[in-house]
């Protein structure tokens, strides 16, 4: 009976969807603890990654497995950015309005992230491939992972670097906006956008359609200036 159940398990657990199954699973619950609670801590993208990875190693299946378990969910990536077009168009008058705005506020914002994050490298001694890793840290992980091995840096770790900033920024972000009496939708997407890309673009999609449509905006021009910044 007990041979039966591990062969039971082992099947489960090597089946071609279980990845798939554990990470919509762990983010669902993630995702309803967060609306339950609000909490800053259970931000679902944090919680669903350190549960996936305790799953991961208490079934003893390796990275490779469960990458090609779940590999469907990385097709699907293409599709979902794409779906962010839809309250980018429903809000586009507002954002015509302001586009210059916009438009000069992500330049200065790009251009700060960038000098901010590499400086602040250098004066604690971080080495040049440390320094390039880091540049692209504000963009989506595949766009930074090309860049940062584009201009010498590890793509591996820069793809690291960008799950962190965005988990932190989703994190903090909106919270630490009100503080600042931050309130406006679009001030607060754009904040988002650039600073904390796709994860934070989600975020901003929980606070409001508007305020996700101005992340949604920030998120690719802050992609073309940053990547553009370093090289």
């Amino acid at each position: 009976m007990v041979w039966h159940g591990q062969e039971a398990l082992h099947a489960v657990v090597h089946h071609p969807l279980f990845g798939v199954g554990i990470t919509l699973g762990v983010y669902q619950m993630a995702q309803a603890a967060y609306e339950r609670t609000r909490s800053m801590f259970l931000q679902p993208v944090l919680v669903s990654m350190i549960v996936v990875i305790g799953l991961l190693l208490l079934a003893g299946l390796s990275y490779e497995e469960y990458r090609d378990s779940a590999f469907v969910l990385t097709v699907l990536l293409g599709p979902t950015t794409v779906a962010l077009a839809v309250p980018l168009y429903l809000n586009l008058q507002r954002i015509r309005q302001l586009f210059w705005p916009i438009l000069i506020t992500l330049a200065a914002a790009g251009t700060v992230a960038t000098a901010l994050g590499v400086g602040l490298a250098w004066a604690f001694g971080a080495d040049h491939v440390m320094l390039m890793t880091l540049a692209p840290k504000s963009v989506t992980s595949p766009i930074a992972m090309l860049v940062a091995e584009q201009i010498g840096g590890v793509a591996a770790l820069a793809a690291v670097f960008v799950l962190i900033t965005g988990v932190i920024g989703a994190m903090c972000g909106p919270e630490l906006l009100r503080r600042f009496g931050i309130h406006h939708p679009a001030a607060q997407g754009i904040a988002l956008g650039i600073t904390a890309h796709a994860v934070g673009t989600g975020r901003a999609l929980q606070e409001s359609e508007e305020c996700g449509a101005f992340a949604a905006v920030a998120l690719p021009i802050a992609v073309i200036w940053i990547c553009g910044s370093p090289q």
